[in-house]
């Protein structure tokens, strides 16, 4: 198990390092000045410092990271990449600085290894260009997602056209004002076998019958300029040309999207978590009661400990997964990849909770905190929830004694 990092992903890391302590960072409070807050989706806006920094970054080098392949991506692997996206975890704003934001990066993926030429040209260069931003519609409302096969909205070809119906939740990032387009799950086939019966369809967002039914809520936060749609699709017919690979190819396409996003999403965590800590230490030897330092009362020394050990053992448990992922494929690493998605974000729900508990009332009010804890908790849950990444980790463990 090899976790050396190649040259210029140590460079492009020193890089993204440097650019995010010295301009993510001191900008993120222009960001929220900037940031216009209003419970109608449609009033948001974008931050310029936002596009002023992606300019800057893209001018660098420091764009489309994530992707391994070239001419798209930066060319590294996700061994190369992981240790990047822990940096831009450290701040809510700097992987979109990056053009590295979740659900455009597995978007992008998916079009990158399914798409049709003319998808590519029409959605993913675009994409890639920061021009614009998509969602994910996958998650649904009556039913348990996270066995898809639950699945109820439909997507069914009619002659040329693809008409597609349902009601959808959580599309991260659909209320973004340069949303353009969703790539949309449902069921094309319902007498197909399991896995065969869905697809991948792209949805551009001004396609008559797709509605914005609300922006849900995070722990009472609406997540602007982003948000987390619900959506309604009542007779929604796309050209037959927006399948993705054709029908019933939507597991197939999931299973191509697993991986890379756990690693990201991992990744981010662990950053995050380390913000949490520096938090956490400054006001543990910065603070006094009862005469002393926080530091020096009742167990904040070992609570301290026992975050870095965790952290750590995630960070190192996430690039074993990257590794598998480069060397052996989804497949043979699905162990490791369900393993991480319930590590890293529970690691990061212990450190942001110690980190307000040593802030005590500050802490409940601390918005970067409660920031924090609001994205770990949401994890917890987004991409599948920790039952079933454990049921997988048993159920394959178990299967070596039958």
């Amino acid at each position: 198990m090899d976790f050396e990092h190649s040259e210029r992903a140590r460079l492009v890391m020193e890089q993204v390092e440097r650019f995010v302590r010295e301009r993510v960072v001191p900008n993120e409070s222009t960001y929220q000045e900037q940031l216009v807050g209003s419970d109608d989706w449609r009033e948001w806006r974008i931050p310029p410092v936002l596009e002023e920094l992606k300019a800057e970054a893209r001018e660098l080098g420091l764009w489309n990271l994530f992707l391994p392949d070239e001419p798209w991506g930066a060319g590294l692997d996700n061994r190369d990449y992981a240790p990047i996206a822990e940096i831009t975890g450290r701040s809510p704003m700097a992987p979109e600085v990056f053009n590295c934001s979740a659900p455009d990066t597995g978007n992008a993926e998916v079009l990158v290894k399914y798409g049709s030429e003319a998808q590519q040209k029409d959605w993913l260069e675009p994409l890639l260009a920061g021009e614009i931003r998509s969602g994910f519609a996958m998650t649904e409302p009556a039913v348990a997602s996270s066995d898809a096969t639950n699945m109820e909205a439909t997507c069914e070809v009619v002659g040329d056209e693809v008409v597609i119906n349902g009601l959808k939740w959580w599309t991260s990032g659909a209320g973004d004002p340069r949303c353009r387009f969703l790539i949309f799950m449902g069921v094309t086939d319902p007498g197909a076998a399991r896995h065969q019966r869905h697809s991948m369809v792209i949805v551009p967002m001004d396609a008559k019958g797709v509605e914005i039914v609300r922006m849900l809520p995070v722990f009472g936060h609406l997540g602007e300029p982003h948000g987390h749609a619900e959506i309604r699709f009542d007779d929604v017919r796309v050209p037959v040309t927006n399948l993705i690979a054709g029908p019933g190819r939507g597991f197939e396409i999931a299973q191509g999207r697993l991986g890379p996003g756990r690693i990201h999403h991992c990744m981010r965590a662990i950053g995050a978590a380390e913000r949490a800590l520096e938090r956490l230490c400054e006001r543990a030897v910065g603070r006094v009661a009862f005469g002393k330092p926080l530091a020096n009362l009742g167990a904040n020394r070992d609570v301290i400990a026992e975050c870095r050990m965790a952290i750590d053992q995630a960070r190192l448990l996430t690039l074993k997964a990257a590794w598998a992922l480069d060397t052996v494929g989804t497949h043979r690493a699905l162990v490791d990849i369900s393993a991480i998605k319930v590590v890293a974000p529970n690691v990061l729900q212990r450190v942001v909770d110690a980190a307000i508990q040593v802030h005590g009332g500050e802490g409940v009010a601390d918005p970067e905190l409660v920031y924090l804890m609001g994205m770990a908790r949401a994890l917890r849950l987004a991409d599948g929830p920790d039952e079933v990444h454990r049921g997988m980790v048993a159920r394959l463990e178990l299967a070596k004694y039958q």
